[in-house]
Formats: structure tokens, sequence, C-alpha cells
């Protein structure tokens, strides 16, 4: 029985395993001739209100790095369709929401990513990913040949 991907999610939160997760997301659309989602998810709650220009511009660099991927996707890949995706709030709830938005199949994540201190204290955002998802997810481990991650 052969499977393929038609519509793959990949979550990029701007970190090292996240470049190397959409690396994987490129290949396995290239491979299955399927749409590419990137969701980047901005997360608030670490941007109080009282610091709103620090806010402003981490949003701006999510759609900076969504873009850049987009681009890469289109451009250096060959990929017909990409969308991007910007959600505010927690990556933990709107990655697999995102997911169940828009159909995908697979989700891949990076097995780790920029907010350390929070997976462990309570738990990753790819834990969560995992039990809440109702498509496959594809959990992303650096190569053990690469020392930058």
């Amino acid at each position: 029985m052969e499977h393929s991907y038609e519509r793959i999610l990949v979550a990029v939160d701007g970190s090292k395993y996240a470049e190397w997760t959409f690396k994987k997301g490129l290949e396995m659309a290239k491979r299955n001739n399927a749409e590419l989602h990137i969701v980047h998810v901005f997360d608030v709650r670490y941007y109080p209100s009282a610091y709103s220009s620090m806010k402003k511009k981490a949003e701006e660099e999510g759609i900076e790095l969504l873009k850049r991927y987009k681009e890469r996707a289109e451009e250096h890949e060959g990929i017909v369709k990409v969308e991007t995706i910007l959600k505010h709030g927690s990556p933990k709830v709107l990655v697999s929401k995102t997911a169940e938005e828009i159909d995908a199949d697979i989700i891949l994540c990076g097995a780790s990513g920029l907010y350390a201190v929070e997976q462990f204290l309570l738990g990753s955002v790819t834990e969560s990913i995992i039990r809440t998802a109702k498509c496959d997810v594809l959990v992303v481990r650096k190569p053990e040949n690469i020392d930058y991650l």
C-alpha cells in the first residue's frame, strides 16, 4: 500500500531545528508533488502589552521568516503551491488546529525549538502537537553529523 501526502504543514519558529524541519518538508513536498503550508505561530504570551514595540518587531520577524521560506520553496525548489500562515497565540494549540483547518495530511515539527525553558517546565510544543493532531506527525531530529544545531 502506497500513501502519498498531498498537504504538508511545516511548523517553523526561527530555530535551527525549524530550518532542518523545513528542509525535510521541502524534500517531502517535491517527492509527493504536494502543497506546502508553512506556519509560524507568533506566541503573544512572551510579549506583554506594555512592550508593544517589541511585540511588533517580533511579529515583523515572523512575517519576514515566512516570506524567506516561501521564496526559497517557490524559486529555488520549484514547489508550485506554497502557503504561509502567521497565527497569534499558543503554538501548542494552534499548530494542530491549523492542520485541521487546511486538512493537512502530515505535520512536520522539530524535536526542539526556541523555547527550551518552557519545554522543560511545561512540556514541549512538539509533544502537544503529537497528542492533539488528527493527522500524521513527523518529528524531525538533528542529524548526527551536523554540529551547528
